[in-house]
């Protein structure tokens, strides 16, 4: 059996570190938990005294949160996953490229899949060199899985396979979701397809983006050009699109 990932668990509030420790030890037998801390200066001495492999991470922590303490790092040479309660900071863990972003109260089934890239990832950090691009496209393909919408409440976090097409409304869009859901945000398309990840979706016009990895269902040229998604809903693609649509597709 591999050697297990060496795991620190960083969270002020102690009810929490024990139930994340019970849930990795009873669920994520690959992580060994060499240590728990309660606040970042805490942590970072545990970290230059186990050297882990993986930290689980809180965020919001009295005194250096858990941005502050990864700025503390100049070649980090651990994993890390977020684990919070505050769910608008999800894009900016991503940024900082943590492994993933558990919201608590944790799902077992999500701390499973987080520990399971963990894995992956530590695997090639320890190859040679030539995995430098492997662990990019890793790195890429794990923030391109969830998005942050802003809403009206705050923000929600929905898994990118979820969206199956954005629709520009003036100023606002509306995200249509799996399920009959959609999400109203105030912020217009631009910045949408600023954000998203190029891997997933495609712009087909100035008022609509659609999930082109895992909701394009048909292209049809009749009545224009029409992209089918999987909800039924028919989406026009621009000329000026269209060759670059045509494009991919044919890499699919």
């Amino acid at each position: 059996m591999p050697d297990k990932l060496r795991a620190l668990i960083i969270d002020d509030e102690s009810h929490a570190q024990e139930n994340l420790q019970i849930l990795v030890e009873e669920f994520c037998p690959e992580v060994e938990i060499l240590a728990l801390a309660s606040s970042a200066n805490e942590a970072q001495k545990l970290v230059e005294e186990h050297q882990p492999d993986l930290v689980f991470l809180d965020i919001m922590m009295p005194g250096k949160n858990g941005f502050a303490f990864l700025e503390d790092f100049d070649d980090r040479n651990f994993a890390v996953i977020f684990t919070t309660a505050h769910g608008e900071h999800a894009m900016k863990a991503l940024k900082v490229q943590a492994i993933d972003y558990l919201e608590k109260p944790i799902n077992i089934d999500d701390l499973q899949a987080a520990v399971k890239k963990a894995v992956n990832f530590i695997a090639l950090k320890k190859g040679s060199k030539s995995s430098d691009n492997r662990i990019e496209r890793l790195l890429s393909s794990i923030a391109s899985e969830k998005t942050a919408i802003p809403t009206s409440d705050g923000l929600a976090i929905v898994k990118s396979e979820d969206i199956i097409h954005l629709e520009a409304f003036d100023n606002y869009t509306t995200v249509f979701l799996v399920n009959n859901k959609r999400l109203v945000s105030s912020k217009n398309i631009k910045l949408f397809e600023d954000k998203l990840s190029e891997l997933i979706f495609f712009r087909t016009h100035r008022s609509h983006i659609i999930n082109f990895a895992h909701h394009l269902s048909e292209f049809k040229r009749t009545d224009g050009n029409i992209a089918v998604m999987s909800d039924a809903t028919e989406i026009p693609i621009s000329r000026r699109k269209l060759s670059v649509f045509l494009d991919r597709i044919a890499q699919l």
